[in-house]
């Protein structure tokens, strides 16, 4: 007698489980009601992986059309690279998402988490995130310009990135700030509209000195150094009277500097000095020190540093003067590079 045909049809019949590779990519994890898979997880990081070599290829080919064609501003360039490079990270990661199978309208829960945490531990990551990107469309930092910050701290502006902006010192030396000190802070750009700068290198001398020939000296100590702009028109060097100290006429030689040396104010101050203190033996002029004694001029003078007689044959260059060599040297260095991301540096 056979068997009954409702017991026949209720037994169970069970699909062959997969095996090998095809198991493992049918592995799943349910994550706040969504099921993913691990080969939505592969496309995902697959599709993400893609979007950022495209982005890389896209920013050398914007490199390479910059450096053939020298009409492009440097800085114009820049900023379309970096905004092209958040465009498309934001596209990959909703695409990848998309693939891996995560709606983005159900993203709204992480979107509400996200606005939590920046909220608290976040906030500092995203004001400067937000401040680059101000930075990047107002354009009042700029990649090439000297900039000097509230802290003292200044150099040339390498890379502005997503939470910090990359300053190379007069030392060599990079510094990551962060781009909301930029935005919130006080920033001198040297070089925001107009490169050529006036610099003020103060001396002084002994009292009873002539003026006039303090003044010859000191328009032939700027006439020497090779940083100075022009030397006649409304830029021409001068020499201004600006006190009167406790031992000495306080003056000030005042000169406009190339665009060149702008970035480099410390060895441009040095070498304004150096070719000063030689145009001052020259012509025989006094540098005082103040300490209280009792000159006596009837005495042979035999003080170190005393005053010597006038040598008006006595050349003013840059033999001698090492901060204007070196000051040069850098300028010729920026001249054969001229690649305003590179890692050249002030001095």
């Amino acid at each position: 007698m056979g068997r009954p045909a409702a017991l026949t049809a209720a037994a169970p019949v069970h699909a062959p489980e997969p095996s090998g590779l095809a198991g493992w990519l049918d592995w799943s994890v349910a994550v706040g009601g969504m099921r993913l898979t691990l080969a939505s997880l592969l496309a995902a990081v697959l599709v993400l992986a893609l979007f950022l070599v495209g982005s890389a290829l896209v920013r050398r080919g914007l490199n390479r059309y910059g450096q053939t064609h020298q009409g492009i501003n440097p800085s114009s360039l820049y900023t379309v690279e970096r905004l092209v490079h958040y465009l498309l990270l934001v596209i990959g990661v909703l695409w990848a998402l998309s693939v891996a199978g995560v709606p983005v309208a159900k993203m709204t829960v992480f979107a509400g988490a996200i606005g939590v945490g920046l909220g608290f531990g976040l906030q500092a990551i995203f004001n400067n995130f937000v401040s680059g990107l101000i930075l990047l469309f107002e354009r009042s930092l700029k990649v090439g310009d000297f900039v000097e910050l509230a802290s003292g701290l200044h150099g040339t502006v390498r890379d502005i990135h997503i939470r910090a902006t990359r300053i190379s010192t007069n030392d060599n030396i990079g510094i990551l700030v962060p781009n909301s000190e930029f935005v919130s802070g006080r920033v001198v750009n040297w070089t925001l509209s107009e490169a050529a700068r006036r610099q003020k290198i103060p001396f002084g001398v002994a009292y009873g000195t002539d003026k006039e020939r303090v003044k010859k000296a000191a328009l032939e100590a700027a006439a020497a150094v090779p940083f100075t702009l022009c030397q006649d028109g409304p830029r021409a060097p001068q020499v201004w009277l600006s006190g009167f100290g406790e031992s000495s006429l306080d003056f000030q030689l005042v000169v406009w500097l190339t665009p060149e040396a702008t970035r480099r104010p410390g060895s441009v101050t040095a070498a304004y000095n150096w070719a000063l203190h030689t145009a001052l033996e020259k012509y025989g002029i006094e540098v005082p020190f103040p300490q209280p004694d009792l000159h006596v001029r009837s005495w042979p003078d035999s003080r170190p540093g005393a005053t010597s007689p006038a040598r008006p044959d006595t050349p003013i260059g840059l033999a001698d003067n090492d901060a204007a060599r070196d000051v040069q040297r850098e300028i010729d260095e920026s001249a054969a590079s001229p690649s305003p991301t590179g890692d050249a540096t002030a001095r």
